[in-house]
């Protein structure tokens, strides 16, 4: 007698029609100055944002009409990291500064409002792979080998000793003067020593090493003011303790399909070892959006489980998610797209009447009422919402590295092909350009005489 084969069928790909009718964005708009990789894009304020890559240039752009305002050149190396530096409130001095990171191992510090290259820091002994702004105490973070502390004028105030040849991958704030670092596959908490009237000296203090991931730590981000989440390459998802710094919830992968539904079983992000990376997270005050391989997945707080997945999002690694209004979320991807889907709750399915004829005469309707338990625990342990595709954004010719949403301005992409991809809600555009022509129409008289 043969054994029968369990045949694993793989997640279809949600697809959506050519008539996206809850897609607003239905014009677009490109824009070319980059020669390169875009890899980043930052927002400056409510209508600017930059842009920056691999050809090493910094490009500051109007967000609203899509204008190339101005274009920053100084690094000899790619751009491996780039944050904004905002001004103090008690600054007089109200101009919007940039850094920016380069495997040229400098750092460069720009003021976008005029494009000048306010000062430039060469003394890195390797690349800086992350920055980070710590605005209460007005000093910025850098993250290499080791990391730095500096302050606006970029005096260098104290650093670690070398960390890994891997470097700092990921940097956050936490409460208490601390950062939180990743490091391969630890998280190394550092405390900032502040000058006080018995020391005028800053330093740098090692805490605690964390080791629960097992292997490298790709994401790592502020949930609210009680949580910070991590994701590993492998997998793993970890929810901390902001204050303490212990495991609140995990989440891992296996890679075994089958349901052990006779057991308390963690749920599975993913299924297959080589498409379960944690690329990226976003969060709202419920929920931790993860993007995991080619899935993403919505993970709930208060309950500790998953409630929502699309297991195949896209065809391809998923790089960077977002939460929108609406119970709306945008996911990119390597394979070039760019989709929006809408988190719903599921409807209760009514019970299934017991099938009558021919089948029920062999026996195939019969109640069973233990094979039924397995099934009903199962619908138990479904999730309760979904993630429905409402748009799907085709424009790029190669993997789309990360986007940015403005509430009036549009979505803004950014991608492997070298372009930048504006796009605008259709709907609100032609609004626009009809006020402008009534409003040119007013001035020059021509509105009294069509009325």
């Amino acid at each position: 007698m043969v054994a029968p084969r369990l045949i694993i069928k793989k997640s279809p790909l949600q697809t959506i029609g050519e008539e996206q009718t809850q897609n607003p964005y239905t014009e677009l708009l490109v824009l070319k100055a980059h020669h390169d990789i875009v890899r980043f894009l930052v927002q400056l304020d409510e209508y600017r944002f930059a842009s920056a890559g691999d050809d090493g240039i910094v490009v500051v752009w109007n967000a609203q009409t899509g204008e190339k305002l101005l274009e920053l050149n100084g690094h000899t190396q790619k751009i491996t990291a780039i944050i904004t530096f905002p001004p103090l409130e008690v600054c007089e001095e109200k101009n919007q500064l940039i850094l920016t990171a380069s495997a040229d191992r400098t750092v460069i510090v720009w003021d976008c409002d005029t494009g000048r290259q306010v000062q430039k820091v060469s003394c890195f002994q390797s690349t800086v792979k992350c920055l980070i702004v710590l605005q209460r105490l007005d000093i910025w973070l850098s993250g290499g080998n080791d990391l730095c502390v500096w302050n606006r004028k970029l005096d260098l105030l104290c650093k670690t000793s070398h960390l890994s040849d891997t470097g700092i991958s990921a940097l956050i704030e936490i409460p208490k003067n601390c950062v939180v670092a990743a490091v391969g596959k630890e998280l190394i908490i550092f405390r900032l020593v502040t000058p006080t009237g018995e020391s005028l000296e800053w330093d740098i203090l090692e805490i605690k090493r964390l080791l629960d991931h097992q292997d490298n730590i790709l994401s790592l981000v502020n949930v609210n003011d009680l949580s910070f989440v991590t994701g590993s390459h492998v997998g793993e998802m970890i929810i901390w303790n902001i204050l303490d710094w212990t495991v609140q919830a995990r989440e891992c992968n296996f890679w075994d399909p089958s349901p052990q539904l006779d057991t308390q079983q963690e749920i599975k992000l993913c299924q297959k070892p080589n498409d379960i990376s944690i690329h990226h997270f976003t969060w709202d005050e419920e929920n931790v959006f993860a993007a995991v391989g080619r899935g993403l997945y919505v993970y709930n707080l208060q309950m500790k489980r998953v409630i929502a997945c699309q297991k195949t999002a896209h065809d391809s690694s998923v790089l960077h998610i977002a939460k929108l209004p609406n119970r709306q979320l945008i996911s990119c991807s390597e394979d070039g797209s760019v989709r929006i889907w809408e988190l719903r709750e599921k409807q209760q399915l009514a019970a299934e009447p017991v099938p009558t004829g021919f089948f029920n005469m062999w026996g195939f309707g019969r109640v069973n009422k233990q094979a039924s338990q397995p099934v009903k625990k199962q619908q138990e342990n479904a999730p309760p919402c979904s993630l429905e595709l409402i748009g799907d954004l085709i424009g790029h010719s190669s993997s789309v590295e990360m986007f940015l949403y403005f509430e009036d301005h549009g979505l803004v992409t950014c991608s492997a092909d070298h372009l930048i991809i504006l796009w605008k809600n259709g709907e609100r555009e032609s609004g626009l350009r009809s006020l402008k022509l009534f409003q040119k129409l007013e001035e020059n008289g021509d509105l009294h005489l069509a009325v």
